[in-house]
């Protein structure tokens, strides 16, 4: 995307022109974009100005000295609610006729989503638009009772006598009259009326209907202090605070509209915050001796003490070392020596020695509050202010007479926060306005134009920031272009709701999940050692490790504790997302592991960028490679050995899945009862049947239907074509199905044919006209039962139903030339039977000569081969292997069988993905030796792999139990390759950096504005486009849902710090 995308689109644009005009005025809706009648405007100017008539009636009254000015309020405040009661009362009732009448409308989807037919003046839909009502009736008689309160205390403080008495001018009393009445007005409206959306939005839904109390709330806040003047006797800086905000109170429309002032869900947690920050203890704030720890001093310069050319744990440990005592004795500094040495200093003021003033309560329980909980902050304060002290000799100064100790420390700590806040804003600011043009991809039409108002009016930008600051409110660049607005005052963590609630949970998440116990316990060590630099609530740190991205930010601190949340960042990066990542990589790597860092003081070459690296974290989590097996999978070579390699995968597979079973049963007696237990016959004959088996010379092959997938249900006979959609015997319907009669057909149906056949009997009787003479008369097989040399051997039987494919009887001589006969064997050598209580000492040897129990396992080999590969003897191509692999092979009636026995199907299918693994170990390391290394591989696959498919549940389940190795196959459609994919679990280095506390906040102000009020959602939209300085794409991604898109949020971690 150019730079000179749209901000936003011409739908979008006509949208936000209609909705600003109606939340600067407090929701008139005088731009509707369609044609309305004329009295819809003039019902709404008339309802606008309604309390300015009401109040005027009751200062015309007071004017004349008809009333005094307290009564005058009271009937102006009791006609405004009686009007405001009527007007809710003549909602409801439009409602309910409405309903009742039950009149049915057609939406017409071509007209505008808000368009409304007007019927009359006072009809149902004239006042359900213009007074849209409240949706709990306490709010009906709240709102209206408020709106009373309103307009009394408003006529009250815009008595012409009263504004005069304070100016003593006509002029102005005249424009705050006029003026303060529109102000009182656009708030009655809001609340009684109809409510605007406000551009200062904290919750993405009003379920309590508290957005209509926001401007209502200011009035009274100016009205309060107004009554506090009349009240108080001769007070002089209530008088003039009064006479200012009487200038004020005329702006407040302006503050409104432009999202300074916060909502009152965001005011009173932004108002709890600062007073638990500076009122009950401040903020944390780091010593210069964290400074050391980072790679970077103050983000200008290279530490020359940090290790250099980072890339593996072992050297940064090693290189480290120097740095973790300095480290520790930092640590034994600020914990144990400096609260007892600041409580020591304290107690000896003079302050304590007087007779105790609220003041000094205040300030002493606040800083002997600090000195626990925020250590680095409070030695800070006490030494500026010991400094102060020092260098103020004259007695007679405010600095000295006014203020005891601990109002001064409460002085320098806002002092110290705000600065702080300031410069960081003001690198924002500068930032943007670099950026926007010395980044091609940024510069815009309008970038020349913008950055000349910027330097013409940089006073006025100092200000903004300097207000910003001041209130502890975001900078607000509107669609991060250099365009700054005052955002409102909100919490730290920018958004409402319980930490960690939401996230955009995917395949992905479970990376995030596994890797944060062990990034929580590394950010331990970094915090405490003050590796992070200033690690104060609101700041805001990325780490990366490969295409993972983390972002943590730290939300509470306190003595010896840190409360952060830790978000994941998506991994299937788009263009914008790749190119900030490419971005962030380039500052990690020139910091940690390029080696002409070898200057003292090498300075920092993307200083200026929102991202300082910090540190780099050893944490335990997956390394993710991906290799192409061109020439593997390929390979002739590779699989024509691939079907023997299954054979006897699959004969140690079987034997160690009968051997665990066998550690079920005490003895060989019990086996035939377990064995009804774990491998039931079927229910209905008692005993398992066999289809007739095929003859050798029969012309039929089933490899020549496994691509049939016919939909027709003409017969209704043939199973699906999808694995999906098969249904095992015992979930077949058993509602019988008269068979349509074919003309020109032979009927093949016989009333003594069971109902319930196998589907590969299904399939004869299909296609019975291509096949072979079926003797109807002929039953069918009972499997007979196995006699066995050993009668241990009943022990490693593999169950019975596993040996009833309809195999020819040439496969299965073909099969006893085949299988593996000294594998066998060596396989039966490995096993124990530890868990028998007495077994014979020739057990082993007596278990190898039994062939009915190899006759068994040739069954059971050969079954599973028929369902995977057919009969044929071909070698398999690649994409037969793939789809194996995955569990997609085409539908054919040995698959159908095996799928119908899911136990041995899921067997088969883990063992062939295990001769696939061996397959690419063997082309990579080297052929296998001999038998006893083939067991090591399988045993390793076993217990320290998990082999199977990104999308397995299983999958997700081996990453959360930290399997030690994962791997996949894939395959890219487009570029007509196959690769594999492995993930190792071990320790690794993760990169941190800091990033600009106030660059974030601001842009995810600037989210909420674009997306709340805006409701620009353009997935193109220029805000969300890559920005690789102010990483726009990621801050996005990592704002809260509903507005971005994390894939993995945490709850609050409480991190020690000891």
């Amino acid at each position: 995307m150019g730079p000179d995308v749209p901000l936003l689109n011409d739908y979008k644009q006509e949208f936000f022109l209609k909705r600003f005009p109606q939340t600067v005025l407090g929701g008139p809706r005088f731009k509707l974009g369609y044609c309305a009648p004329p009295y819809i405007y003039v019902n709404q100017i008339i309802l606008f100005l309604t309390p300015w008539v009401l109040g005027g009636v009751g200062t015309l009254l007071y004017q004349l000295g008809i009333m005094k000015d307290y009564y005058t309020a009271a009937l102006s405040g009791g006609l405004m609610f009686v009007t405001a009661l009527i007007l809710q009362m003549t909602n409801l009732y439009a409602k309910q006729k409405t309903v009742r009448v039950e009149r049915m409308q057609i939406q017409n989807t071509l007209t505008d989503e808000d368009e409304f037919e007007f019927s009359s003046c006072v009809g149902s839909e004239t006042v359900k638009f213009i007074i849209p009502g409240k949706k709990y009736i306490i709010n009906t008689v709240f709102h209206s009772l408020l709106a009373g309160v309103l307009c009394g205390l408003g006529t009250w403080y815009l008595l012409p006598n009263r504004i005069t008495l304070l100016y003593s001018n006509i002029g102005g009393t005249v424009m705050i009259f006029v003026f303060g009445w529109v102000t009182i007005c656009i708030g009655e409206y809001s609340l009684i009326i109809n409510t605007a959306t406000e551009t200062a939005t904290f919750q993405a839904l009003d379920t309590y209907e508290i957005t209509a109390l926001m401007r209502p709330f200011y009035i009274f806040v100016f009205i309060a202090v107004d009554l506090a003047h009349r009240f108080a006797v001769n007070t002089a800086i209530l008088e003039q605070t009064n006479q200012i905000l009487h200038v004020i109170f005329l702006f407040l429309p302006f503050l409104w509209a432009m999202g300074i002032l916060p909502p009152l869900d965001a005011f009173f947690l932004w108002g709890m915050e600062q007073l638990l920050e500076f009122g009950l203890g401040g903020s944390p704030m780091s010593s210069n001796t964290k400074e050391i720890q980072r790679v970077y001093l103050f983000g200008v310069f290279r530490n020359p003490f940090y290790p250099k050319d980072v890339r593996t744990v072992t050297v940064f440990m090693e290189k480290q070392r120097r740095l973790m005592k300095v480290g520790v004795v930092r640590r034994i500094l600020l914990t144990l020596v400096s609260p007892f040495a600041m409580i020591a200093f304290l107690s000896l003021d003079r302050s304590l020695q007087n007779l105790h003033s609220v003041s000094v309560c205040i300030g002493f329980t606040r800083i002997f509050r600090m000195v626990w909980q925020n250590t680095e902050n409070a030695l800070l304060d006490i030494v500026v202010v010991s400094v102060a002290q020092m260098l103020v000799f004259n007695p007679d100064l405010w600095w000295n007479r006014s203020l005891d100790t601990g109002i001064r420390l409460l002085l320098v700590g806002i002092l110290r926060d705000r600065l702080l806040q300031f410069v960081s804003k003001l690198q924002f600011a500068i930032a943007i306005l670099l950026t926007s043009w010395t980044e091609k991809k940024q510069r815009r039409k309008s970038t020349a134009t913008l950055i000349t108002l910027n330097v013409v009016f940089f006073p006025i930008l100092l200000t903004f920031v300097t207000i910003s600051a001041l209130l502890s409110s975001p900078l607000l660049p509107l669609f991060t272009l250099p365009v700054f607005l005052i955002g409102f005052p909100r919490p730290i963590r920018s958004w409402p709701g319980p930490v960690g609630a939401t996230a955009c949970v995917c395949s992905d998440t479970v990376y995030y999940q596994q890797m944060v116990p062990s990034l929580a316990v590394a950010l331990q060590s970094a915090l405490a050692a003050g590796s992070l630099g200033l690690s104060l609530p609101g700041s805001h740190y990325l780490c990366r490790f490969q295409d993972r991205l983390m972002w943590i930010l730290v939300l509470e601190k306190g003595f010896t504790y840190c409360g952060v949340n830790i978000k994941g960042l998506e991994l299937q990066e788009t263009s914008c997302h790749a190119a900030e990542a490419h971005r962030v990589d380039e500052i990690f790597e020139m910091a940690f592991e390029h080696q002409e860092h070898a200057k003292i003081l090498s300075p920092n070459h993307h200083f200026g960028h929102i991202l300082t690296p910090c540190t780099v974290l050893p944490v335990r989590l997956y390394s993710d490679a991906r290799n192409v097996l061109s020439g593997i999978i390929d390979s002739h070579e590779n699989l024509k050995h691939l079907k023997d390699d299954f054979i006897k995968v699959l004969v140690w597979m079987l034997v160690q899945y009968c051997y665990k079973k066998s550690k079920t049963w005490e003895s060989p007696g019990n086996a035939d009862k377990n064995k009804k237990g774990l491998f039931p016959e079927n229910q209905h004959s008692g005993a398992v049947e066999r289809a007739r088996p095929l003859r050798e010379e029969d012309s039929f092959s089933v490899d020549t239907i496994e691509d049939w997938t016919d939909d027709s249900d003409i017969f209704d006979l043939e199973p699906s074509g999808r694995m999906k959609d098969r249904k095992e015997p015992g979930q077949l319907g058993t509602t019988p199905k008269v068979p349509l009669s074919i003309p020109g057909s032979v009927e093949t149906q016989s009333q003594d044919v069971p109902q319930e056949m196998s589907p590969e009997d299904k399939l004869y009787r299909a296609v019975v006209l291509g096949l072979p003479a079926v003797d109807k008369g002929k039953q069918q097989e009972v499997l007979p039962p196995v006699e066995f040399s050993c009668c241990y051997s009943e022990l490693l039987s593999i169950p019975e139903e596993w040996r009833t494919a309809p195999v020819p009887t040439s496969k299965v001589n073909e099969m006893r030339q085949r299988f593996p006969e000294e594998w066998y064997h060596f396989i039966l050598s490995q096993l124990d039977f530890f868990h028998l209580k007495e077994k014979p000492s020739n057990l082993l040897e007596d278990l190898m000569k039994d062939k009915a129990l190899k006759d068994l396992y040739i069954h059971g080999v050969l079954s599973c081969c028929f369902g995977l590969f057919g009969l044929d003897n071909t070698v398999p191509a690649p994409s037969h292997v793939f789809r194996a692999y995955t569990g997609g092979i085409p539908w054919s009636v040995g698959l159908d069988w095996l799928t119908s026995k899911p136990e041995l199907f899921q067997l088969a299918l883990k063992a062939f993905r295990y001769t696939f693994k061996l397959m690419v170990d063997k082309a990579s390391l080297g052929p296998v030796e001999n038998f006893k290394e083939l067991v090591n591989y399988l045993e390793e696959y076993e217990n320290d792999w998990y082999i199977g498919l990104v999308s397995d549940l299983e999958w997700q389940q081996a990453v959360l139990q930290e399997k030690p190795y994962l791997f996949s196959l894939g395959h890219d459609p487009n570029m007509g390759i196959y690769t594999g994919r492995v993930l190792t679990l071990q320790e690794l280095l993760v990169q941190v950096g800091k990033l600009n506390d106030e660059a974030v906040r601001g842009q995810w102000a600037n989210l909420s504005w674009e997306l709340l009020y805006a409701t620009n959602d353009d997935e193109e939209r220029y805000s969300i486009q890559a920005h690789p300085v102010l990483l726009r794409n990621l801050t996005v991604q990592a704002a809260d849902p509903p507005l971005g898109y994390p894939v993995y949020s945490s709850e609050l971690l409480h991190l020690p710090l000891f």
